[in-house]
């Protein structure tokens, strides 16, 4: 095979409260940058299974289940087993024709430990053997109309089933799922930032209360800038103290371990203190948006030390790492970053990079957007301007996958 490289992306997928239970894991060719693995051959197949294992289940998945859509062969291929069965969910993709092969392969998979989805799906009798074995059915909201919906609904309830809405791209669609009955969802209106923009951001009250604990305990200095880091609103509340209480003015800040040392612990002890009488979030390190903005600053921060004019600068992983928790705020929350920018005091190249994506930070910035979207076409020329290959990206995003989930 010409190449090994495959590209890996994650959508969110959630539970009635909006809590991140699961991702659809999606995969891209490096050399194809598509998603067409419903046509690919059994050798193709194989290699989505090794491109998997050599990615590591634990390190993209933490303590959530995988949702994989697989087509036939690979459905049919012993090569599944590679797989841990207790944390996959896969899907059937609509295209299957139901066959009596077919079922006793879903029967098969159910009894060692496979949880099954029905893919894009709306309901017909053909199906009720497999309504008797899938665990869930995930009915896409741009194929089926909301007039049929209430019925759809109520066929399915007949059935030991959990019921997914894909395609969720609006609170309106989100409320009339929901109240249907729904049980889990998935959509741009949770994972793609500009339709996420009138969310405003809450700090983790998980969050607040470890770094409360940590402060009581006097940790290191590093323990207290990771929590910090792993929180999107907890590092916007920071810097914003840090020009509140009158030192932070004097100085550029480069960093969260800067912020932290400017401020001194009793002045964050006593913040922490007020702000967990005003957190509301009650979903922790469980929310999505949390999990965009972590592995974003963690992804740009490996990928500093690789980006040829920045290789060797011992600022550049910190700078990288606050331009990407910071660039969420802008994108997903209902704060501009023209706001973001004009109140905290940041770095000149922070500020570029966050204001109109210029200078090396900007441009480690556009890369994790493009890896975001999948726009492989755009990814590779640009990767290439700044002197990082395949590789190197395909080692930062799994260490930046790595890290956020030993956060918690």
């Amino acid at each position: 095979m010409a190449s090994q490289n495959y590209f890996l992306g994650r959508q969110p997928i959630l539970n009635r409260n909006e809590e991140l239970v699961a991702y659809e894991l999606l995969f891209r060719s490096s050399e194809s940058r598509t998603a067409d693995v419903i046509d690919a051959s059994h050798a193709t197949a194989s290699v989505i299974i090794n491109t998997l294992t050599s990615f590591g289940t634990e390190e993209i998945l933490g303590k959530h289940k995988g949702f994989i859509n697989l087509e036939l062969e690979l459905l049919m291929d012993d090569s599944l087993n590679l797989l841990p069965g207790d944390q996959v969910v896969i899907e059937l993709l609509e295209t299957l024709e139901v066959t009596p092969a077919l079922v006793e392969r879903c029967r098969f998979l159910k009894e060692n430990g496979f949880s099954l989805a029905l893919d894009d799906h709306e309901y017909s009798p053909i199906y009720h053997e497999l309504y008797e074995i899938v665990d869930i059915v995930k009915v896409d909201l741009m194929l089926s109309p909301a007039t049929g919906l209430q019925e759809m609904v109520k066929q399915f309830r007949r059935f030991p089933v959990q019921l997914l809405a894909e395609k969720v791209e609006s609170q309106v669609e989100f409320d009339l799922c929901r109240n249907l009955g729904f049980d889990l969802f998935q959509g741009y209106y949770f994972a793609k930032p500009a339709v996420l923009e009138k969310k405003r951001m809450e700090d983790s009250g998980a969050s607040m209360l470890k770094l409360m604990r940590q402060l009581g305990e006097d940790a290191e200095i590093n323990e207290i800038e990771k929590t910090v880091r792993g929180d999107a609103g907890l590092t916007y509340k920071l810097l914003m103290l840090v020009n509140s209480v009158g030192t932070g003015m004097r100085m550029k800040i480069n960093s969260v371990r800067h912020a932290v040392s400017v401020l001194g612990r009793q002045q964050i002890k006593r913040w922490v203190q007020l702000a967990l009488f005003a957190s509301s979030d009650q979903r922790g390190m469980e929310n999505p948006l949390v999990e965009m903005a972590a592995v974003r600053a963690g992804f740009m921060e490996n990928l500093a030390s690789r980006h040829k004019s920045l290789k060797g600068n011992h600022e550049s992983p910190e700078k990288a790492f606050m331009t990407g928790i910071l660039s969420i705020l802008g994108e997903v929350y209902e704060i501009s970053m023209d706001e973001v920018v004009g109140k905290l005091n940041l770095s000149e190249d922070v500020r570029m990079a966050l204001v109109s994506q210029q200078g090396e930070l900007g441009e480690l910035l556009h890369v994790a957007k493009l890896l975001e979207k999948m726009d492989f076409n755009s990814l590779g020329p640009f990767l290439n301007e700044i002197g990082i290959s395949h590789e190197e990206m395909l080692q930062s995003q799994r260490q930046a996958f790595s890290w956020r989930k030993g956060m918690a």
